[in-house]
């Protein structure tokens, strides 16, 4: 961890948004797990974590964090760095105290009372989706220099992640609903990350009634093994390309 990282890291793990999330996090996983009958019904209150409260603190957090950052970042472009730089070590010390509020949070209270292969999709989905979300609020900055719009566009983004696209799949469906539409559905299914973490986790559930359209739709195109490769590569590719073309964009951007 270089020294850039080092700073902005300790300097989210101890301010106390992140310290409250942390907190929030742990409360609601702890709840879950302990007032629950079975581990089955607390890995879906788990899973609503993941796919609402995760994105949304990673999504706003991250934008807000960048914006009012913008007179370090400056103070860092005045100095002998390479912008490449700069910009990696703002996404891996966000990222990182992100990632440590969830593990904390969530991945520890679940690795020690739900079985160890449903821990570890869960552990792993929870990171990918806060690293995917980290990685957007990064674009979404560099589209905007307005603070308030790029708040505004991070929020709308979440909606349209967590409830507007699946809203949008069903009115397709039921539009096309004659139509042989397997493979537009595995290309929706496909660009929303939250789907494929819901994919994934539930899958290794083997609650295949609650995947819904989508992902049934997803391991019967697929296969179960194919399926859950692909949307691990997905999820990657989320992370990797918002994040470079906010690299792109930040080293072109007068600042």
């Amino acid at each position: 961890m270089n020294k850039i990282t080092r700073i902005i890291f300790l300097d989210n793990i101890k301010g106390k948004v992140v310290i409250a999330y942390t907190v929030v996090l742990a409360i609601m996983a702890w709840a879950s797990l302990l007032l629950q009958d079975n581990t089955s019904k607390a890995s879906l209150t788990i899973l609503n974590i993941l796919l609402f409260i995760v994105p949304l603190v990673s999504l706003l957090y991250t934008t807000i964090y960048l914006y009012n950052s913008r007179e370090f970042v400056v103070m860092l472009l005045s100095q002998p760095l390479r912008r490449k730089r700069i910009w990696s070590s703002l996404f891996t010390g966000i990222s990182c105290s992100m990632l440590a509020a969830f593990l904390v949070g969530v991945a520890l209270p679940v690795c020690l009372f739900i079985p160890a292969a449903q821990a570890a999709v869960i552990t792993l989905c929870g990171c990918a989706v806060t690293m995917v979300f980290v990685s957007v609020a990064f674009l979404t900055t560099m589209q905007t220099s307005d603070k308030a719009r790029g708040i505004g566009i991070a929020i709308l983004l979440w909606l349209v992640f967590t409830m507007l696209w699946d809203s949008a799949l069903l009115y397709f469906l039921f539009v096309f609903d004659s139509w042989p539409i397997e493979k537009p559905v595995m290309a929706l299914l496909m660009l929303n990350p939250l789907d494929l973490a819901r994919f994934q986790v539930i899958m290794q559930m083997d609650a295949s009634a609650m995947l819904g359209y989508s992902g049934a739709a997803f391991k019967e195109f697929l296969g179960a093994t194919t399926g859950m490769t692909v949307s691990v590569i997905l999820m990657a590719l989320w992370i990797v390309l918002p994040f470079m073309a906010s690299l792109r964009r930040f080293k072109r951007k007068d600042l």
